[in-house]
C-alpha cells in the first residue's frame, strides 16, 4: 500500500523538478539571467534586457563546460555597466572552479580583451545593484580549436581584406543586430556578420560554425527576403557587400508531384480550376496546389528522379487573389517512397518543425544542415491560413559518387598471363613495329615538325602578299606619272626642227599654277600637270609667245605656233588670201637652238596673235579640205603655215 502511494508522489515530485533540470555541460540560473545559448563547443549569452537598460537587484549565474583537456576563449562584443569604486555595486566575474583562477570583477563601458581561460570549465557571474543607466553585457565563447572566434556584433565594416574567414558563436540569432540583403544579392556591409550568415542557411544558429565570405563592389538597392526563421531589410547603394560561399545551393528539378489530395475550384460562372499538384512547381503558372480538405493528414510529395543532395527549401502561398499559405510545415523523406523518416537537426533529437510564410506572395527559404540525402521529400503542413496551398522548389545539388576499382581475380591464372605493363588499345600493325617507350619521343618529334611546317609556310605566304603589296604600290605610281605626262608635240610638217616634248615647262617659260576654284583646292593637293588629251582627234599644245628680252631672244618651246592675222574685210564666212587684202603675212619661225641667231626680230605694232588648233596632217599642205580651200600657204622655208581667218578653223584663245 505504501509503496503504491510513493510511486505517485515520487513521479509528482520528478515532473515538478523536471524544469529545473540542467545538463551537465552548461547552466544557468538566478534572475538577471538574459538571452542565452550554451553549447559544449560555443555560445552567447547576455544580461537581462539586452540591450536595453538591466534591471535592479538582479543576479545570474552561468557554468559553461566544454570537453575534457580543452580551454575556453572568451569574446566580449559588448559592455555598459554602471561604473562603481572597485565595481562593488554592479559587476561581471569570471572563474575557474577547476584552478581556483579568476578574472574581475569588471565594470564600466570599455570592452575587454579576449581572454583565454586554461581550462575546460568557466563560471561567469553578474550582479547588480540600484544604477540609473547600463545595457548590461554581450559575451560569446568557444573552444580554444576556433581562436578566430569573434562577437555577434561584428560587422562588414570592421573589415578591410577582401576574403574574410571567421567562426561564429553558437545564439547570435536572438541577438539584437539588422541585416540588408538576401543570399542571391549579397548583403550590405553594415549588416552583422553571424546573423547575416544564419539568413543565407551558411551556418545553423543552435551550433554556430566557420565562415568563409567575400567583400565586393556594392550595389544599388538591396532587396529583402524571410529566411531561416529573420528577416532582412531593404538596404540602399554601400561601398561594400558580403558574398557568403555555398557550394550546393544549385535549384533542383523536379521530377512529379503528387499529393494526398487536391482542391477542384468552381467560380460563379460554373467554370472549372483545379489546384492539382503539378501546379506546386514554381514554373507552372496560375495557381498553385491546395488541399481538399485542409488538415494535418494532407501533405505534398515531391519525386527528384534520383537521389540528391537537399540542402534548401523555398516555399510560397496561392497568388494575389487568394490568401491561402502555409504557417508551419515538417518535412519527411525517403529513399524508396515507402519508408518515411522526419527530419532532425543534428543538434536536436525533436521533429524539426519549419517556419513557413506570412503572406501568400513572398517568398520563405529554409536551409537543411545537415543536408537531406534522399529522392523523395515529402512536406507536411501543421499550421496554414484559411486552406492549404503550396508551391515548392528545392535546393541541392548532385550525389558524387565515387567508383571504387574491384580487383580482378581471374579465373584460369594458368592460362591468362600477368601483365607487367599498361595495356593499350592499340591495334597493330602488320609488318610496324611501335617501342612504346619511344612512342612518346616520336610524338613530340612529328608534333615539333608540323609545327616547323605551319610556321614556315605561313612565313612564305606573308612575304608573297607583302610582295605583292609593294609591287602594286610601284605600279599604280607608274601608271599615275604615265597618266599625267604631258603627249607629245605634233609637227606640222615632215621638215620641221622643233622637237617633241614631254616634260612639264619651267616657271620662267609661262608655266603657271592650277587655277585656286574653292579653298579646299590648294596647290600641291592634286597633280599639276594637264589632263591627257583624247586619243581622236588630236591637238597640239597651245603655247603663247614669249617676249623677246633686250639681251637676246628668248628659248623657246619646241613647237610651231600659228599666227592669224585679222583682215579689214569681217568674218564673212570665206576664206580670203592674205595677199589680196593687201596685208603681207607675218610668220613666228621656231626657236632656235641655243648657240643659233634667229632670223628674224618682231615688228614693231604688229597685231596680238590668236592661238589656233589645227588637225594633224600627214603630207598633205596645198589644202585642208578639199582642193577648193585657198587659205593655206607655206613659209619660205616650209615649216609653219598661215591660215586666214575662216569659219571652219578650230579658234581658240588662251586665257588671261
Amino acid at each position: 500500500m505504501r509503496s503504491r502511494l510513493r510511486a505517485p508522489l515520487l513521479l509528482q515530485l520528478f515532473q515538478l523538478l523536471r524544469p529545473l533540470h540542467v545538463s551537465p555541460a552548461s547552466a544557468q540560473s538566478g534572475d538577471g539571467c538574459g538571452h542565452t545559448v550554451l553549447t559544449p563547443h560555443s555560445g552567447t549569452l547576455t544580461s537581462k534586457n539586452y540591450p536595453g537598460t538591466y534591471p535592479n537587484h538582479t543576479a545570474c549565474e552561468w557554468r559553461i563546460q566544454a570537453a575534457e583537456g580543452s580551454s575556453l576563449l572568451l569574446a566580449f562584443g559588448d559592455m555598459d555597466i554602471e561604473s562603481s569604486q572597485h565595481c562593488a555595486s554592479s559587476f561581471l566575474l569570471l572563474s575557474s572552479p577547476s584552478d581556483g583562477t579568476s578574472l574581475g570583477p569588471y565594470c564600466g563601458n570599455s570592452n575587454p580583451t579576449p581572454l583565454v581561460m586554461n581550462s575546460s570549465s568557466v563560471t561567469v557571474q553578474f550582479n547588480s545593484t540600484t544604477h540609473r543607466s547600463g545595457r548590461g553585457f554581450l559575451l560569446s565563447y568557444a573552444t580554444s580549436q576556433h581562436p578566430d572566434l569573434i562577437s555577434c556584433l561584428d560587422k562588414g565594416t570592421h573589415y578591410h581584406q577582401e576574403q574574410i574567414s571567421v567562426f561564429c558563436p553558437a545564439g547570435c540569432k536572438g541577438v539584437a543586430g539588422d541585416i540588408w540583403g538576401n543570399a542571391k544579392q549579397g548583403y550590405r556591409d553594415t549588416s552583422v556578420l553571424c546573423k547575416a550568415a544564419i539568413h543565407a542557411g551558411v551556418i545553423l544558429d543552435e551550433l554556430g560554425g566557420q565562415l568563409t565570405l567575400s567583400r565586393e563592389k556594392g550595389i544599388t538597392l538591396y532587396e529583402s527576403a524571410f529566411a531561416n526563421g529573420l528577416h532582412s531589410k531593404r538596404g540602399s547603394l554601400s561601398e561594400k557587400r558580403l558574398i557568403f560561399h555555398k557550394a550546393c545551393d544549385h535549384a533542383l528539378e523536379a521530377a512529379s508531384f503528387n499529393a494526398s489530395s487536391s482542391w477542384h475550384e468552381v467560380n460563379a460562372m460554373g467554370q472549372y480550376k483545379p489546384w492539382t499538384a503539378e501546379q506546386a512547381a514554381f514554373s507552372a503558372h496560375g495557381n498553385s496546389w491546395a488541399a481538399d480538405p485542409s488538415s494535418e493528414t494532407e501533405w505534398l510529395e515531391i519525386d527528384l528522379g534520383g537521389r540528391k543532395n537537399i540542402t534548401g527549401i523555398i516555399t510560397k502561398g496561392s497568388s494575389d487573389k487568394y490568401n491561402f499559405y502555409v504557417k508551419s510545415y515538417q518535412v519527411f523523406s525517403s529513399r524508396d517512397g515507402k519508408n518515411w523518416k522526419a527530419y532532425r537537426y543534428s543538434s536536436g533529437q525533436e521533429e524539426t518543425v519549419f517556419e513557413g510564410n506570412a503572406d501568400s506572395f513572398q517568398e520563405v527559404s529554409n536551409t537543411f544542415i545537415p543536408p537531406i540525402l534522399a529522392r523523395y521529400l515529402r512536406i507536411v503542413p501543421q499550421s496554414w491560413n484559411q486552406r492549404i496551398a503550396l508551391k515548392v522548389a528545392l535546393q541541392g545539388c548532385q550525389v558524387a559518387r565515387l567508383k571504387v576499382p574491384r580487383p580482378y581475380v581471374p579465373s584460369a591464372p594458368k592460362e591468362v598471363p600477368i601483365l607487367t605493363s599498361i595495356p593499350t588499345d592499340r591495334t597493330a600493325i602488320p609488318g610496324v613495329t611501335i617501342n612504346p617507350e619511344k612512342a612518346g619521343s616520336m610524338l613530340l618529334v612529328m608534333l615539333l615538325i608540323g609545327g616547323f611546317v605551319l610556321i614556315s609556310s605561313g612565313l612564305l605566304l606573308l612575304a608573297l602578299l607583302c610582295r605583292k603589296k609593294r609591287k602594286t604600290a610601284a605600279d599604280l605610281n607608274c601608271s599615275l606619272m604615265k597618266e599625267y605626262a604631258e603627249p607629245d608635240m605634233v609637227q606640222v610638217s615632215p621638215s620641221s626642227q622643233t622637237a617633241p616634248s614631254t616634260f612639264k615647262p619651267a616657271l620662267d617659260e609661262g608655266y603657271t599654277l592650277p587655277l585656286v576654284v574653292n579653298h579646299y583646292d590648294v596647290p600641291g593637293k592634286y597633280h599639276e600637270y594637264a589632263e591627257p588629251l583624247p586619243p581622236e582627234p588630236e591637238y597640239a599644245t597651245p603655247f603663247t609667245e614669249q617676249a623677246l628680252e633686250a639681251g637676246g631672244a628668248t628659248a623657246k618651246k619646241n613647237a610651231c605656233v600659228i599666227k592669224v592675222v585679222p583682215t579689214t574685210q569681217g568674218r564673212a564666212g570665206s576664206l580670203a588670201s592674205p595677199m589680196s587684202s593687201g596685208i603681207q603675212p607675218q610668220y613666228d619661225f621656231p626657236a632656235q637652238r641655243l648657240g643659233e641667231t634667229p632670223n628674224s626680230t618682231r615688228r614693231e605694232g604688229s597685231h596680238q596673235a590668236s592661238i589656233v588648233y589645227t588637225e594633224p596632217q600627214t603630207e598633205r599642205t596645198s589644202t585642208l579640205w578639199g582642193d577648193g580651200l585657198a587659205g593655206l600657204t607655206t613659209s619660205p622655208e616650209g615649216h609653219c603655215f598661215q591660215i586666214q581667218d575662216s569659219p571652219l578653223t578650230h579658234i581658240y584663245h588662251e586665257p588671261l
